[in-house]
């Protein structure tokens, strides 16, 4: 039970008020004995005056027990600048305290308050006051300090009983009415979550607010509209995911078509006919960019990227095999140059960073051929203390605007005319899985250059070596 909300703030209201009622206790009883005192003075101021009307003819006897009634042993009374003892009986012992009522404050009376609750020993002590009625000067008694500390225990101990009373009925009613307007509604909120994540997809399972507490409210609208969007998220994922399937399915047939299309096309190549030798290359490369379109579609609607296998390799003969698979050298229009020293190792997968940087050197290459002009592709690589970065940068004409923006999104877009994008999406997936990063660092008319950062320390999980 404590551990819930409503069994916490039972326990805190509780204390709360148990501390408040601590606070009043403590001046409530130093005016209790204040009240004490000044009710021994007014028995004590009547009973002198009694005496005194009767001119001293009353008995001891009568004396003793006008003494007694007054709780005293003695009553000295001042008027007219006159102190007179006017009651009197045997005082079993010498003075220890005197009490000036008339010159105590409100930190005096809780120290000596205090001071008598602490102090369980009898101890007489004489009481300063000023007559009521304006009766004297002064009035002044002699008496126990027990009497007084059992009725300021008794007083106390009704206090407390009556607080803890007071404490427990505050906190059952503050419980049940956070209950009521707190719990309950959240518990209707986590009912609703529970609910709705048992099946997203339900749109009769979101939330409808009906909470009277304003900041309630707030939450639950803002739960609705969070539940919405997944529930249209989720529906509009299902509705890619089927049509994925069925792209894929399409590319696969299509890809069969066009191969045996390819086929034909190379055939006609070697016809006698001028203009049919004219159109055929045309064709045979339409067709061969419909049968990689085909092929990269299904490439990527495959299963995700399997973690990569990290281990250390220098990194200078995978780049050198990345240049020799692309058909490029130091001599052509096209030509590759290497600024990797033998000497470095990295960590990485072999065969995801040959295809990155396969990936990258071919759209180099390709937008290079592209221009007729040639030009450079040039590979380099380092480390500082944080990460290995990886340059591949040429001296072509740069991406079109529209290509910068949509770089890494698959079919938004490739970096050459009629590409998809495929290639950079999936290349810059790979690097994310090595917890690295691909970036187009610049893109002008001097060229094109996308820089690979490895992060150096392995994340936890992974296989530094």
């Amino acid at each position: 039970m404590f551990n819930t909300l409503s069994g916490r703030f039972l326990l805190l209201t509780v204390a709360f008020v148990m501390l408040a009622e601590v606070l009043i206790f403590v001046p409530s009883i130093a005016r209790f004995r204040a009240d004490y005192l000044l009710l021994r003075l007014e028995k004590a101021q009547i009973a002198s005056l009694a005496t005194l009307a009767t001119e001293d003819l009353i008995s001891a006897e009568l004396e003793r027990e006008l003494l007694a009634n007054a709780g005293v042993y003695n009553v000295v009374l001042r008027r007219d600048a006159v102190r007179q003892l006017v009651l009197s009986s045997p005082i079993p012992g010498e003075v220890a305290e005197t009490h000036d009522l008339r010159q105590s404050g409100p930190w005096q009376l809780i120290r000596d308050a205090v001071d008598v609750l602490r102090r369980p020993e009898n101890r007489l002590i004489r009481v300063i006051g000023n007559p009521v009625q304006d009766a004297g000067l002064l009035i002044e008694v002699t008496m126990d300090s027990a009497p007084l500390r059992a009725a300021m225990v008794d007083y106390g101990q009704r206090i407390l009983w009556l607080s803890a009373l007071i404490s427990v009925m505050t906190a059952v009613l503050l419980f049940l009415a956070v209950r009521m307007l707190m719990v309950q509604p959240i518990r209707r909120v986590v009912r609703h979550m529970t609910a709705y994540a048992e099946a997203p997809e339900d749109a009769r399972r979101i939330i409808a607010p009906t909470a009277r507490v304003h900041e309630l409210r707030e939450a639950e609208e803002a739960l609705a509209r969070m539940q919405t969007q997944l529930t249209a998220a989720l529906r509009q994922k299902a509705r890619l995911a089927q049509l994925g399937e069925a792209v894929a399915k399409v590319s696969h047939d299509l890809r069969n078509i066009l191969t045996t299309a390819q086929l034909f096309a190379d055939r006609i190549e070697d016809s006698a006919d001028p203009a049919v030798a004219r159109a055929a290359p045309k064709l045979v490369g339409s067709i061969s960019r419909a049968v990689s379109l085909c092929e990269s579609t299904l490439a990527f609607g495959k299963a995700e990227e399997p973690p990569p296998r990290l281990t250390r390799f220098a990194l200078r003969p995978l780049a050198e095999d990345v240049l020799e698979g692309e058909g490029l050298g130091a001599e052509g229009a096209v030509v590759a140059l290497t600024d990797i020293a033998p000497g470095l190792v990295v960590r990485a997968d072999p065969e995801q960073l040959y295809r990155v940087l396969a990936n990258l050197v071919r759209n180099a290459r390709q937008a290079l051929e592209a221009t007729g002009a040639g030009g450079t592709i040039e590979l380099a690589a380092g480390e500082d203390e944080q990460s290995w970065w990886i340059r591949v940068g040429d001296t072509g004409p740069g991406l079109p605007a529209k290509a910068r923006e949509n770089l890494f999104h698959a079919f938004s877009g490739g970096a050459r005319k009629g590409g998809t994008g495929l290639g950079l999406a999936i290349a810059a997936e790979l690097v994310r899985g090595h917890g690295g990063s691909l970036e187009l660092s610049r893109s002008d008319s001097k060229g094109t250059e996308f820089v690979i950062r490895l992060p150096r320390e392995a994340a936890p999980g992974l296989d530094p070596d």
